[in-house]
């Protein structure tokens, strides 16, 4: 791996590949922010990065800085190889993942305009206008202002006008809100694991009594909230195991 300390780059796109960053990739001057960086494999940034518009080829690929795109974050879909944020990654439009054999980490929040990610891990929450997951884990939540898709994912919460399920969805957290009905198929399983004795589970103990994932009934545990004091009065569907 070719180590980098001072970058020296144009107005051109920037293409890394086998290299250790030992800094930040920031544009300098008015012409170098619509600058493109192409991530092609094994690379290390230890700074933060800007963007136009990023897209990362193949893994390896650690960025210990915050990152932010104008234009998209986009992963390639034949991708393959590690690929980890350390800190917050933002876009001024989207950010998606749909590769398939690679694994990609996110250490802290993501937000953008558009989010679509699969088999991606998220330490953080991710907040959008719309956002797709499939075979994800959020450990925090996914909050939308218009639209959620899931599909296969343990989150800890959800919160949106509209949202979809489809396969099996696990929750963190004891609730879950959306504006309208939720959107299911038949197949579609709802389980709540806040009371799962997680750390036995996750040294393959046996869960302590009054322990363990809940099933919830999607229409049955949906409990209707007003809130006449908003703006615009909202009646919210919250899915809790809490009453």
């Amino acid at each position: 791996m070719k180590e980098l300390k001072e970058l020296r780059f144009n107005e051109t796109d920037i293409h890394l590949q086998d290299n250790l960053v030992r800094g930040s990739i920031l544009p300098e001057k008015v012409a170098e922010l619509n600058r493109n960086i192409i991530f092609k494999g094994d690379t290390v940034v230890e700074g933060p990065v800007y963007g136009h518009r990023l897209e990362i080829q193949n893994g390896d690929l650690e960025i210990q800085g915050a990152v932010f795109t104008q234009l998209e974050l986009y992963v390639n879909t034949e991708a393959t190889g590690n690929i980890a944020f350390k800190k917050s990654v933002g876009s001024a439009n989207s950010i998606v993942s749909r590769a398939a054999n690679c694994k990609i980490e996110f250490y802290s929040d993501i937000n953008a305009k558009s989010i679509t990610l699969y088999n991606a891990f998220v330490a953080g929450s991710i907040y959008a206008d719309e956002i797709v997951l499939e075979n994800c884990v959020v450990i925090g939540g996914v909050f939308a202002t218009a639209d959620v898709y899931l599909s296969n994912c343990i989150v800890g919460t959800f919160n949106s006008p509209k949202v979809q399920i489809e396969q099996t969805i696990n929750l963190l957290l004891p609730s879950a809100f959306s504006i309208e009905p939720l959107v299911t198929t038949a197949s579609t399983k709802l389980f709540n694991l806040s009371l799962a004795d997680l750390g036995a589970l996750y040294k393959g103990l046996s869960q302590s009594a009054n322990s363990g994932k809940i099933e919830m009934n999607i229409n049955t545990d949906e409990v209707k909230l007003h809130i006449p004091e908003h703006a615009h009065p909202l009646l919210i569907a919250n899915f809790s195991v809490s009453n």
